[in-house]
């Protein structure tokens, strides 16, 4: 039996990250059983892409706000890769522009997604609060709070197969963001596990590090309570927010 201050083995300490994402992993939250389950509306489907768009476009500014306190060369080659999965990089189009066709697809204007002006107010407190752990924190606990990438591919296969079943709008070509990341995470995942495994050697350093995806989760849950407040039960979306009953009015077309 592990007592609370004993130093966990490798195994114990995968074991004990694992369990976080098997208790508090967003594909739990009630607002992706309805999504992937066909449950949504055209509107909230919007406002989900809409509001998802915005932790979308952060993820490279908090990975070169940890690139910028790297100090081993091979960390950040291999760390840069995530910005140029997102941003694009050469021929690859990047996530971020594979996130707008899915937006544009669903007939949002692309210049009101990336002004971010209709988010929910929640959606930008939570992923600037996430760029802020990982600029401010320790390398450690940074690199920890990615391997919610860990649970990544299972919502992603869950999310194509209801989608393309479930909402007669969306195509092959609008989940394509989801499709690379299929192998783009568990490459992720399985480099930031290693390191954390390798790296955190103290209680502290690994309750350090336990916290840390603790503190992703939440990150990740607190956007969709505020989606489900505003847009499904009891539906009210605070002012300035999308609201997709204006139709047209509220997308800018």
């Amino acid at each position: 039996m592990i007592e609370c201050d004993d130093v966990l083995t490798p195994v114990q300490l995968e074991a004990a990250l694992r369990r976080i994402g098997a208790e508090r992993y967003h594909s739990l939250h009630p607002f992706h059983r309805l999504l992937h389950g066909g449950k949504l509306d055209l509107g909230q489907v919007q406002a989900w892409a809409l509001n998802r768009y915005v932790y979308q476009a952060a993820i490279p500014r908090k990975d070169a706000a940890l690139m910028s306190r790297l100090r081993s060369p091979e960390l950040r080659r291999e760390w840069v890769r995530r910005i140029h999965d997102h941003d694009g990089w050469g021929e690859d189009e990047g996530g971020i522009a594979r996130w707008l066709r899915l937006t544009d697809g669903l007939g949002l204007d692309r210049d009101y997604v990336i002004s971010e002006e209709g988010a929910l107010p929640a959606t930008k407190f939570a992923v600037e609060a996430y760029v802020r752990f990982v600029a401010e924190r320790s390398e450690l606990e940074a690199i920890a709070s990615s391997l919610t990438e860990l649970f990544a591919p299972a919502i992603h296969e869950e999310r194509i197969a209801g989608l393309l079943a479930h909402y007669p709008f969306i195509d092959e070509n609008l989940v394509a963001y989801f499709r690379r990341r299929l192998n783009q995470a568990p490459r992720d995942a399985t480099f930031a596990l290693d390191y954390v495994k390798r790296h955190a050697r103290t209680r502290a350093e690994q309750k350090a590090v336990l916290a840390a995806l603790r503190f992703k989760t939440d990150v990740l849950w607190a956007q969709l309570d505020a989606l489900y407040f505003a847009y499904v039960e009891p539906a009210l979306p605070p002012p300035g927010a999308f609201r997709p009953a204006l139709g047209a009015a509220s997308r800018r077309s």
